[in-house]
């Protein structure tokens, strides 16, 4: 399961980040996510409001989901939000920051680690605490040319760019070593969810999906 994951992620590379989304919204959320392409699905963790729409969310993925989307969750600190993801069927953890013992709890739960860095020193701890990818946060922020000084060296390592990514800059983060992209608010913008307009959700994802079929030509 877990290399099949691995798998899944280094084929279809772009994470839809999905934040505070309503339960009632999950279902059409996802629906149009799919149908743009999109197969790989992030919910975070909610550090002010708590972990029960998370949780739902995960609850939902898991058993209406299942077959269609590769699902995880996000913004996870502690060992017991890995163990709460792994008994609702999550896949995959990724985190803010780099954390060891998350990151061999999610190991040993079987499930892929994207823990965040933002500097070589923890880029190496991270892939030495057993990592499968390196989360450069905020992306968007560091910039491609960050990246490309960070992978130059550091080239054996799976770097994903998330915060700040979008259908224009896929492209220069895959040059600079990116195998993969963390997209939030450009792909799942909640004001959108709240108006209903799942068609414009469907339309950025045929765009993030287009965008990533670009860079492989």
């Amino acid at each position: 399961m877990r290399q099949t994951t691995i798998a899944a992620i280094e084929e279809h590379q772009v994470f839809a980040i999905v934040r505070g989304l309503d339960p009632d919204n999950v279902r059409p959320t996802m629906e149009a996510l799919y149908s743009g392409g999109i197969r790989l699905v992030e919910v975070t963790f909610d550090r002010k409001n708590g972990d029960e729409n998370t949780l739902a969310a995960l609850d939902i993925l898991a058993s209406e989901f299942q077959d269609e989307l590769i699902f995880g969750a996000g913004t996870v600190t502690t060992v017991e939000q890995v163990k709460a993801v792994k008994a609702m069927g999550g896949q995959f953890i990724v985190s803010p920051d780099f954390n060891a013992d998350v990151v061999k709890a999610t190991r040993e739960c079987e499930m892929v680690s994207l823990p965040g860095v933002m500097t070589p020193t923890e880029a190496v701890q991270a892939n030495e605490a057993g990592a499968d990818f390196i989360k450069l946060f905020p992306g968007g922020l560091l910039g491609p040319e960050y990246l490309a000084a960070l992978s130059a060296p550091l080239s054996d390592l799976k770097f994903i760019a998330v915060g700040g990514v979008d259908a224009d800059n896929i492209p220069d983060f895959a040059k600079a070593g990116a195998v993969g992209f963390g997209i939030g608010s450009n792909l799942v913008n909640n004001t959108l969810v709240a108006n209903n307009e799942f068609e414009k959700i469907y339309q950025n994802a045929c765009r993030f999906k287009q965008a990533i079929e670009s860079i492989r030509k």
